[in-house]
């Protein structure tokens, strides 16, 4: 842990410590020291790292009409707060995440889906960011408001972006009337990996009572089936799910936040495991594939938007954020 040390040189569209990216990474640390023998240096770390920033929640937009405080991107880290909260028994930790919470619910955001509005959820990255964090408040202060709210968002996200027919997620509406080369529809990886690990999440904190609960089920299960079926025959996912042959080289960031999402479904009892088992153990034998020498994942793509081209030598922190989301997740299912 002596080497997982910040900097900001060379990190392109880094917002500092509470950034989503870097986020990603603690989520996946704290998943792993879950299952870890010896979890204390991973705990020791992220909680230096939280008391590095007062637990406080990225302002970056805040002179900025058009994303103010609602960005949820700045939410993501949030999750880490709440989570760290929960371990240690100090509500302190989480304060400023439910302020931030409670000033959105407080003060309604522009509610147009329209992509270049991002005081809503209107690009499927966001299931992951934000309504997790929603559903957590709402399990640790019993206040139905927050899984209210969460709702009533996410089911905009959902009408607005998910199709039907394919049981995918289009990145944003700008992408509603787009088609790839080979004329099929524009469907990227990582944005419906970012939409199926974040009803994942969801799904943790919702209450097996709870009336909204199968809605996201249906739609874990429903997802998660259709990205099975796109995994390539190398067990990675492509920044394209439909248009593989324009994007032939992995993508990891996609293909680790699946692998989550999949195995935490095998674990949960939502999906078939002798049918999904498989599909993870692919995924997984294609991800250790990308490790290099020095221990760096590769392949990952960008922060983007839509399918891009990917080099074995790109990398990024939320890449190795979601692989470690994925590898403890896969762990828990080797457990008796």
């Amino acid at each position: 842990m002596e080497h997982f040390t910040y900097r900001t040189e060379g990190n392109l569209h880094d917002y500092g410590l509470g950034a989503w990216t870097n986020s990603v990474l603690y989520l996946g640390m704290l998943e792993w020291a879950e299952i870890a023998d010896e979890p204390e240096p991973y705990l020791t770390w992220l909680m230096n790292l939280g008391e590095e920033t007062e637990w406080r929640i990225p302002a970056n937009f805040a002179n900025s009409p058009r994303y103010s405080y609602y960005h949820a991107d700045e939410l993501c880290v949030g999750q880490f707060y709440l989570e760290m909260s929960t371990i240690y028994k100090d509500s302190n930790m989480r304060s400023a995440a439910q302020q931030r919470v409670d000033w959105i619910m407080e003060n309604p955001a522009d509610s147009s889906m329209h992509h270049r509005n991002k005081q809503s959820w209107t690009w499927c990255d966001a299931l992951f960011m934000a309504p997790p964090l929603y559903a957590h408040l709402g399990q640790l202060t019993g206040n139905p408001a927050y899984l209210v709210y969460m709702h009533q968002n996410f089911l905009r996200t959902y009408v607005h972006l998910y199709d039907r027919d394919d049981h995918l997620f289009f990145r944003d509406d700008s992408y509603l009337d787009k088609r790839e080369v080979n004329g099929e529809k524009v469907f990227w990886g990582r944005g419906n990996a970012w939409a199926l690990a974040g009803i994942a999440n969801i799904l943790k904190r919702l209450p097996p009572e709870s009336d909204i609960r199968p809605f996201y089920e249906k739609l874990f299960v429903e997802l998660a089936t259709r990205l099975s079926q796109l995994q390539s025959n190398d067990g990675f996912w492509h920044a394209s799910l439909l248009d593989p042959d324009s994007y032939p080289s992995p993508e990891t960031s996609a293909t680790a936040l699946i692998t989550y999402g999949l195995a935490y479904g095998i674990n949960n009892n939502l999906l078939n495991a002798s049918t999904y088992r498989p599909v993870v153990q692919k995924a997984w034998e294609a991800m250790v594939s990308a490790i290099d020498e020095d221990g760096k994942i590769g392949w990952v793509q960008p922060i983007g938007a839509d399918p891009k081209k990917v080099s074995r030598d790109m990398t990024a922190v939320y890449g190795a954020g979601a692989f470690l989301l994925a590898g403890a997740e896969i762990l828990k299912l080797t457990k008796p």
